[in-house]
């Protein structure tokens, strides 16, 4: 499956974000030891649990990735979630609709706390390309290594701040 996506910090919470349908997600990225990106996922998201392997179709555009997913039963989940020693990562993904599409809203978590990031899905190329991002998008970051999922997995916000900075990025709270 391809997937075209594009991410942006958010420059504050969207107003109703509490009354959207929203998910808790538990990611391990593997292999722990690479310091880049980690190519493969193991993910709870709500009920659904898999294993992902992510790569981009173009060297590094990240707004294209061919994703590969393999379905898991919430027990192998359990398993591989205590035998795995990979980077693991905590948030809750809302699902905003704004403009006739869904933002997905990942309000991160534990060690991650006061980062929120937006992502929107697109069916194709024309559609990325030509979309405006809405006013509570601060800044596309679909192609800033820092900010990936498997980079990020296993940091601190404070780990992150220098980069944020770039682009005055807010630390935000949503309870």
């Amino acid at each position: 499956m391809i997937e075209l996506e594009r991410t942006f910090l958010a420059k504050q919470i969207p107003q109703g974000l509490k009354e959207c349908k929203f998910k808790e997600i538990r990611d391990i990225y593997i292999p722990k030891a690479v310091e880049k990106h980690a190519p493969i996922r193991i993910r709870k998201n709500g009920d659904k649990y898999e294993i992902t392997k992510k790569s981009p179709i173009i060297q590094g555009d990240y707004s294209q990735m061919l994703e590969q997913n393999i379905l898991l039963t919430r027990e192998e989940f359990l398993m591989l979630e205590k035998e795995v020693s990979g980077k693991r990562i905590v948030k809750t993904r809302y699902y905003y609709p704004v403009n006739g599409v869904i933002a997905e809203v990942d309000v991160f978590g534990e060690a991650l706390t006061g980062l929120i990031l937006i992502d929107f899905e697109f069916k194709t190329n024309e559609e990325k390309e030509a979309f405006k991002p809405p006013f509570f998008c601060l800044a596309d970051v679909t192609q800033e290594d820092f900010i990936a999922g498997g980079v990020i997995c296993g940091k601190k916000y404070a780990d992150l701040e220098k980069d944020l900075a770039r682009f005055n990025y807010q630390r935000l709270f949503f309870k």
